[in-house]
């Protein structure tokens, strides 16, 4: 259970710092599902993410899978639920739909993934955000659209959406609804619950990734294609999954899932760094009010710790 402490305790501040590593190799893969664009189909990139990391985490967690066979296989529509939703459906409808729309675009849907899970989180568990959480949620999601369009918020009028913002939109709600039901996880070992996950991932790309081959589609294996499918599997999969899962596991969704708005802010980071692309006042005034979010949202939640646990009896 959580404990009565200080908002800023040692345990939340890491839990905080590697949630920035997670979003920091969430806006690379956000990257490279755009270069690969044309290059490598949507649901191949997916299978070969998920199965890579399935074979990367193997080792580690086949001990463990063993041990909580039984425990994963009692509670198999929760670990299923959570497969399809936070790996298989996620990743799907991102690389699907970053096919047809701009990174521009799909940075700003994912802005909405705060606010959904406030919304699942209420509607499933009866969980009551606080002012401060909400008004932690809106700054953040000021700030994105504020980066996202370049400063000028009324162009937020004259957005146009497309098929590929629906399939964005769809993995946005599919990452919002896992992160409310993380809480429902199992209590075993994260790596056996991490790689039952990975499987279901790895087993619901399967037939859409075969479904792209047969269909003529050839990937060129060059240094590049090798590169991104390296660093899908090992970087933004199980790297990222086992620290996001045990932030969320210490500090709750709101405020994990409040961590995402960082994306773009990272994204543009790295356009600058990796690819020259200049940096504008409107993305530090973009970058203040999406941490002075995260900060309130932060304040937020310690002040409910008051409360009854809100991640129950997930060990």
């Amino acid at each position: 259970m959580h404990m009565n402490r200080s908002p800023a305790s040692s345990t939340d501040l890491w839990s905080y710092a590697s949630l920035s590593i997670v979003i920091l190799f969430w806006s690379g893969n956000f990257i490279v599902g755009r270069a690969v664009n044309g290059v490598i189909p949507p649901f191949t990139l997916a299978l070969v993410r998920w199965s890579g990391a399935l074979l990367l985490l193997l080792p580690f967690a086949w001990p463990h899978l063993r041990s909580d066979r039984q425990q994963l296989l009692s509670h198999w529509k929760t670990v299923l639920l959570l497969g399809l939703t936070g790996v298989a459906a996620f990743n799907a409808f991102v690389y699907s739909g970053l096919q047809f729309t701009t990174a521009s675009n799909g940075l700003l849907l994912q802005a909405a993934i705060p606010a959904l899970v406030l919304l699942f989180s209420r509607l499933a568990f009866g969980e009551r955000a606080s002012a401060l959480q909400i008004g932690g949620v809106t700054l953040s999601m000021l700030g994105v659209a504020i980066i996202v369009l370049r400063g000028d918020l009324a162009a937020l009028a004259r957005l146009t959406l497309n098929f590929g913002d629906f399939l964005v939109l769809c993995g946005v709600v599919s990452w919002a609804f896992y992160t409310s039901l993380l809480r429902l996880r199992p209590g075993c070992h994260p790596a056996s619950f991490l790689a039952a996950t990975f499987i279901i991932g790895a087993v619901a790309m399967t037939p859409l990734a075969a479904i792209e081959i047969m269909g003529g589609v050839r990937i060129p294996l060059r240094a590049d294609v090798l590169g991104a499918f390296i660093y899908v599997a090992l970087f933004p999969s199980l790297v990222a999954y086992v620290l996001y899962n045990a932030a969320v596991k210490n500090i709750g969704a709101a405020p994990a899932g409040q961590m995402i708005t960082l994306m773009p802010l990272f994204g543009a980071g790295l356009a600058a760094l990796l690819l020259g692309e200049a940096l504008f006042r409107f993305h530090f005034v973009g970058m203040l009010l999406i941490l002075g979010g995260i900060v309130l949202g932060a304040v937020g939640v310690g002040s409910q710790r008051r409360a009854p646990d809100d991640f129950g009896a997930t060990g």
